[in-house]
């Protein structure tokens, strides 16, 4: 194996081989622990239990939702309306709140900054549900299209940072309450958000990783997402901060600029056509999620509501401040004593009820009553020199100081009263021992325990290319496809040493453009050389037209990864899901490469299966050898992450292929027996190495290089530039004996472990 691609290839996961989905956390809620595992762009979520246990939670949910109460209307018209009344008549209930001028202090920070830590869950990933409702299988399908469209917008193809969640990102970056925000997963760590705020998102985005089990329930929550419009939690933030945010961005329901029909016309289209296609089932898929969207959003919302109205008083603040510090706070202060109790004693019991210790703290020497300026606990004690200094943060500070300055001034001759004379009724409530259940519970014990069985792996080729024209799978084939790729990068990069190959040995600060127009050169040059060369027969263009469609109908499908939400938007794979976005003819069948393609076989006569079928996988006028790459490219496309230098320099490779050469000559042969040239035509223009795909691909490559450390050592900026290279060689690998035993061997290896 070469070796600057052995750290891809040598070591895989062993969750991988395992039936447990790989990097399930095992700590905190059940829907943080969901939601942290959902937002990875190589999650694999388990079939059987759990897709049992969303479907009973689905259930629970929507069937305590009212339909329209005057006629009983349970269409999606009636639901719509229903859902755009609620949230105008919410947002209207949560602007209120922002109207109170007789609030404390400081009052309208605190109702900002719940808020807009509360919609975090759910803001920073509007859209991300629709993600995989497009896969290889479905590239040429109108339905997908029309779906992959809307997202495209939510996401802002083709730009970095341009998402419904970016702009969300940004808000709460100039609220400077970002510290977690980034990547998503790590919202789960941030405890100032309730753990309540990420059962609707997490279960959304569980779907999300099944989508051909929930396509109908997910378009219908979408349908209601966009319906509602900006979350009503939202609006007083818009009030007191009215050019702090993109807020028609904000709006899943608004159109962004430049676009046609708004997101609620384009999905309500797509939820039509699904209806048309599936009928009544697909009908109830759709009201149900829709029903369990909309239930969830009022809970949430209520819940939401509650605790800032809750947080008008600054004890509330205090309090939850204290009951997120005390766990570490307990481990300190066993000498330190209030009221004849360690604050070590006080501290452990503030985690299930902070209102003893805020009543003791208020009575101690450390408080001075309306007077946060001369009191202890906000001055000396958190000092420079102080036993607490950097113990709490400046926002801390501030909800301490707050709490104080709320405090009424003990009049001097009243005693101090004893933690018994506290009323309990002002104290925050402990939870209730009768509780109900977290709902995501099972949920998220189902995807611990894994799928039932790890299955069979594919039997061939031809199995595999069929079972992987799906997003999902099964642990036996995700292992499958890692060995694969291992294996075609192994022999990718055998003997690459030895032998000259297009891309430069180093990196080199200019990038990659220069070197891009060079090649193109090389290519026109090698076209004129060439033009006296006959054209290859009839029969042989057809033959190769042919053995090429396994290939070219899963056009852009090694970029498949890049259409998850945070990979769309970021400063590298922007550019790749606009390259599979384009591919698939930006929502427009005439422009959808595998459509045209499939235009072209049939004026040579040839009628193929659909290509997400069995059929046409075991079609027998299909060599075995013509499925080799398209396999590859299937395996490596669900690894955005794992192989991503190699999945950069393999692009780089099929964008720049047929530029300025190939595609040309591709095009006299077709046009000389009277064939459509339209697609070579297409690509030639759309791959050009000044403003296409092949560009975007160079651009893709120096972005990550760039970020690198130029040092040496496994993840520098040498190692993963010789895991580019491979990337690159792998569009066409060596097929001497020597390199097939390299792969050959890798996959054994993988195998075994």
């Amino acid at each position: 194996m070469h070796s600057q691609q052995a750290a891809a290839t040598a070591t895989l996961p062993a969750e991988h081989q395992a039936g447990r989905p790989h990097g399930l956390p095992g700590d905190g809620g059940s829907a943080r622990t969901v939601y942290a595992y959902a937002t990875d762009p190589e999650a694999s979520l388990p079939e059987g239990r759990f897709v049992e246990e969303v479907r009973t939670v689905l259930r629970r949910r929507a069937t305590g939702t009212a339909t329209a109460p005057a006629t009983g209307d349970d269409s999606l018209d009636a639901l719509a309306r229903q859902a755009a009344d609620w949230g105008s008549g919410e947002r209207e209930r949560h602007l209120a709140l922002a109207g109170d001028e007789e609030g404390p202090e400081g009052h309208r920070e605190v109702l900002v900054r719940r808020a807009v830590l509360g919609c975090a869950p759910l803001a920073l990933l509007s859209g991300a549900w629709l993600q995989w409702l497009s896969a290889p299988g479905n590239a040429d399908d109108p339905l997908a299209l029309r779906i992959l469209a809307l997202y495209a917008s939510d996401v802002g193809a083709g730009h970095p940072a341009a998402s419904r969640g970016s702009a969300y990102l940004e808000l709460l970056r100039r609220l400077r309450l970002a510290e977690n925000a980034a990547p998503a997963a790590r919202l789960t760590g941030d405890q100032r958000i309730p753990d309540g705020a990420f059962r609707l998102p997490a279960l959304l985005l569980a779907m999300s990783r099944r989508p051909d089990d929930f396509r109908g329930e997910i378009l219908g929550a979408d349908l209601c997402l966009r319906a509602v419009g900006l979350l009503p939690a939202l609006e007083p933030v818009r009030e007191v901060l009215p050019t702090e945010a993109d807020w028609a961005t904000l709006d899943p329901g608004r159109r962004r600029e430049g676009e046609g029909p708004s997101p609620v016309e384009r999905c309500r289209a797509a939820v039509d056509a699904l209806v048309e296609r599936e009928g009544e089932r697909g009908a109830d898929a759709v009201r149900s999620g829709f029903r369990w969207m909309l239930a969830g959003l009022r809970d949430w919302s209520d819940g939401l509501h509650a605790e800032l109205v809750a947080a008008g008083d600054p004890a509330f603040d205090m309090a939850e401040l204290m009951r997120l510090r005390s766990r570490e706070g307990a481990v300190y202060h066993h000498q330190f004593l209030l009221e004849g109790k360690p604050l070590a004693r006080w501290l452990a019991e503030c985690r299930t009820d902070p209102g003893p210790l805020l009543d003791v703290l208020a009575r101690s020497k450390l408080v001075k009553p309306g007077r946060s300026g001369a009191s202890s606990l906000v001055r000396g004690l958190v000092g420079e020199r102080g036993p607490m200094f950097r113990v709490f943060s400046p926002e801390d500070l501030t909800v301490i100081r707050r709490w104080i300055d709320s405090l009424p001034a003990k009049p001097a001759e009243a005693p101090e009263p004893t933690p018994e004379d506290v009323s309990a009724g002002d104290r925050p409530e402990k939870p209730s021992p009768g509780a109900p259940r977290d709902p995501l519970a099972t949920v998220a014990a189902s995807l611990r325990a894994g799928a039932r069985s790890p299955g069979r792996p594919p039997s061939g080729l031809r199995e595999a290319y069929h079972l992987l024209m799906n997003r999902t799978d099964t642990p036996a084939l995700r292992s499958w496809a890692m060995d694969y790729v291992a294996g075609w990068l192994a022999r990718s990069g055998h003997g690459m040493d030895r032998t000259a190959m297009p891309l430069p040995e180093r990196w080199g600060h200019e990038g990659l453009r220069p070197w891009l127009q060079a090649q193109h050169d090389q290519h026109g040059a090698e076209f004129e050389e060439n033009a006296a060369v006959p054209l290859p027969s009839k029969e042989a263009v057809v033959d190769d037209t042919v053995q090429t469609a396994p290939l070219t109908l899963i056009d852009g499908s090694w970029l498949q990864g890049f259409t998850d939400y945070e990979q769309a938007s970021s400063a590298i794979g922007h550019s790749l899901f606009e390259t599979y976005w384009d591919e698939l003819g930006n929502g427009e069948p005439h422009l959808n490469h595998p459509i045209i393609y499939r235009d072209v076989l049939k004026e040579m006569g040839v009628e193929l299966p659909p290509t997400a079928s069995a059929a046409f996988a075991q079609w027998p006028g299909f060599r075995e050898e013509s499925l080799e790459l398209p396999v590859y490219w299937l395996c490596v496309g669900r690894f955005p992450q794992t192989f991503l230098p190699e999945v950069l320099g393999l692009n780089l490779a099929m964008e720049l292929s047929g530029v300025g050469g190939t595609y040309r000559r591709a095009r006299l042969a077709l046009k000389a027996y009277g064939f459509s040239t339209r697609f070579v035509d297409i690509h030639n223009t759309i791959d050009n190495v000044a403003t296409g795909h092949s560009a975007w691909a160079a651009d893709a490559v120096d972005t990550l290089l760039a970020s690198l450390p130029d040092a040496p050592g496994p993840g520098a900026r040498a190692d993963v530039w010789g895991r580019v290279r491979v990337g690159y060689r792998s569009l066409n690998p060596p097929r001497t004996v020597g390199a097939r035993l390299a792969a050959r061997r890798t996959r054994l290896t993988g195998r075994r472990r």
